[in-house]
């Protein structure tokens, strides 16, 4: 009998069997087992994702571009490369030049050695106890933070006779991760310590580089140059994105963008620059009517000021399009597109669903199953966490593993 063949829809493997299989549905190790059908992924979901990595790799290139004489632009992919996916995103960034990835767990770093072999992999969460074997296998330079993590790698390294690069933490004023500033100067002094390994890379990270005119900006950068001085055979990195648009002082050796990279926005108070990369659409379930004075949703939130047509779709919070975004009578919410037409979100946003006011909207363009836009180049996930009281990062981490996953440009499936 001949293999079942598998096929990807949104967040887990569906089989579809051979003629020669049971027709009726089964699980078959945690999958379903379906009879073969022309019915395809995309249509068994209840939205897309498409991921257009020819616009991440041209916001990379972009970037690159208006850096400071001798700085070089890595790429930070944490969080599944901000929801756009590992393995794509790293390939296309490869293949434009990038050859120094960031990731925040050692699981992301070991995806991103598979899609590019070659590359110089950053895990900025550091070395976790018990896995600097794993960090070696895998050729993953551990972010340290800490001296118990400095010592850790320091043994490992003395144990197996060899110097591995990592790169050193060091903290201007963000008060999260990083060597405090006598630790720093004491691990400077401690030649034992620092001859144990490689020290590849100095880094520290802005607290509010998205607000330019933010007075600790110039603070953490002076501080930066002064314990970066300490480890002067290292590269130096300060700027991540926002970073990148403060300016060449900040740019030092090394950037290391991660949500320009993907279409958002930086910097509070600027126009964003960078191309949108996502497209989240959703499917029409059902359109209706609802008269003047009745409620939509959980809660009755929002009440009707006039006759009013809807479109519920299929997408909700599980999917990461958050419930904050929901409208209410105190309050508007976010809203989709439908080829032309602003289309506002009326009610709540429940888990699986949300409504959408199509009243001004042309009946030809409507229809159950026509798709409408709810991130991309028409809705900005910065205007909707604008709405929602939080930052495009949210909106473009959260989105769910339901829908279904595409790699196109956006120009093909532009409404």
């Amino acid at each position: 009998m001949s293999r079942p063949q598998r096929l990807r829809i949104g967040y887990d493997w569906i089989c579809l069997a051979t003629a020669r299989d049971s027709p009726r549905f089964r699980t078959n190790a945690g999958a379903w087992v379906l009879p073969m059908s022309s019915v395809s992924p995309e249509a068994l979901a209840g939205g897309v994702l498409t991921v257009d990595t020819a616009a991440i790799a041209d916001n990379w290139r972009a970037l690159a571009g208006q850096l400071g004489p001798g700085a070089r632009c890595a790429a930070t992919v944490k969080a599944d490369a901000y929801g756009c996916g590992i393995p794509a995103t790293v390939r296309a960034l490869a293949a434009s030049g990038c050859d120094t990835f960031f990731v925040a767990l050692p699981a992301e770093g070991i995806a991103v050695r598979e899609a590019a072999p070659g590359a110089t992999i950053y895990v900025l969460d550091g070395l976790f106890p018990g896995t600097a074997p794993a960090y070696a296998e895998a050729r993953l330079r551990p972010v340290l933070g800490s001296l118990p993590e400095l010592e850790e790698w320091a043994l490992f390294c003395r144990s197996r006779k060899v110097r591995l690069e990592a790169a050193v933490h060091v903290d201007t004023g963000m008060n999260r991760l990083g060597l405090t500033e006598q630790e720093a100067e004491r691990l400077a002094g401690d030649r034992d310590l620092l001859d144990s390994f490689a020290l590849a890379l100095v880094i520290s990270h802005l607290a509010c580089g998205a607000e330019p005119g933010h007075p600790l900006n110039r603070q953490q950068l002076e501080r930066f140059r002064t314990l970066s001085g300490h480890f002067p055979d290292a590269v130096r990195s300060l700027a991540n994105s926002a970073g990148i648009f403060l300016g060449a002082d900040y740019h030092f050796d090394l950037v290391r963008p991660g949500i320009a990279l993907y279409g958002g926005k930086a910097l509070d108070s600027f126009d964003n620059p960078m191309r949108p990369v996502a497209r989240v659409e959703a499917r029409i379930l059902q359109l209706r009517t609802v008269r003047a004075g009745e409620g939509v949703g959980y809660g009755l939130a929002q009440t009707v000021r006039r006759d009013t047509r809807l479109a519920v779709v299929a997408a909700g919070y599980a999917d990461g399009l958050l419930r904050r975004a929901g409208g209410s009578d105190d309050r508007p919410g976010g809203h989709g597109w439908i080829v032309g037409h602003r289309v506002p979100v009326f009610g709540r946003i429940s888990m699986d669903m949300q409504a959408l006011d199509v009243t001004d909207v042309p009946a030809a363009l409507l229809r159950r199953g026509a798709m409408v836009e709810l991130i991309g180049p028409h809705v900005a996930a910065s205007e909707l966490a604008a709405v929602a009281d939080t930052i495009d990062y949210e909106y473009l981490t959260a989105l769910g593993r339901r829908f279904h996953r595409r790699y196109a440009p956006l120009a093909e499936v532009a409404g």
